[in-house]
């Protein structure tokens, strides 16, 4: 018998709109260890940026993850409204019951020179990176009644790192997160919730122009880029019973790459 250490577990998962996305790979791996699945996509976002994305392109994920044999439910979804993190939620215990685990991945960036910084520009990144991540995560642990294996998982940059010039507003949202991560485990450690965020470094999930991946290839010590299943390998073990130990961590997961 295969083992599927995620047997009857429910997952939700924010930002899952591309088959080549950290998203997707994210739910793939959930549901390979047996988690049924509920995720959401935004599709007006992902046609604004260069990669764009097809028409069906969530629905095909959903039908890739079903194949894996577990349920999968999705749903368009702005997360960025202020009602949003409450209607998710809703609407994933209407679907599947309540849940296990949130993986905490839609962000929201927008690459410009400081001086281009409006307040209306970062109030996009602070609703998406900062506001709908933890407003998300405290509706899921005020909810959460089993006492044990509760999973919050957030998806962050190495914005501790180093330096990322030409994206002050979208560091700055998401090393918002690193701190949140480390305050909220000790909160919600008396429900059986663990909190941890996972850095994956830079991530060949379509974005990538072949000029860029020249230059970052050099960096990788194992000779090849990131990929977005190498994500969600880790981010299964720690949905997993496994991990149970494993709270309030920031784990940068990037194949050894080299900054400078």
């Amino acid at each position: 018998m295969v083992h599927k250490p995620l047997r009857g577990k429910r997952a939700i998962v924010t930002g899952v709109s591309r088959m080549k996305g950290i998203g997707a790979a994210i739910c793939e791996a959930l549901a390979e260890g047996g988690a049924d699945i509920f995720f959401t996509y935004w599709s007006a976002y992902d046609r604004s940026m260069p990669w764009g994305i097809e028409q069906d392109e969530p629905f095909q994920i959903q039908r890739k993850i079903e194949a894996l044999g577990v349920s999968c439910h999705c749903l368009e979804l702005d997360l960025s409204k202020e009602e949003g993190p409450q209607a998710l939620l809703a609407a994933a215990r209407d679907a599947f019951g309540e849940p296990d685990i949130l993986v905490n991945n839609a962000c929201y960036s927008e690459a410009m020179p400081y001086s281009a910084l409006t307040s209306e520009r970062l109030d996009r990144h602070y609703f998406l990176n900062v506001r709908a991540p933890i407003m998300l995560s405290v509706e899921f642990a005020k909810q959460f009644q089993k006492g044990r294996g509760g999973r919050i998982i957030a998806m962050t940059s190495g914005q501790s790192l180093g330096p990322m010039p030409g994206e002050t507003a979208y560091a700055a949202t998401k090393g918002a997160i690193d701190a949140f991560v480390k305050t909220f485990a000790a909160e919600v450690a008396e429900k059986g919730i663990t909190v941890n965020a996972v850095n994956p470094g830079p991530t060949d999930s379509g974005w990538m122009d072949e000029e860029l991946k020249k230059q970052l290839l050099p960096k990788f010590p194992f000779g090849r880029i990131g990929t977005p299943y190498d994500a969600a390998r880790l981010i299964r073990f720690l949905a997993s019973d496994e991990a149970e130990w494993i709270t309030g961590q920031i784990i940068h997961s990037e194949g050894g790459f080299i900054r400078g």
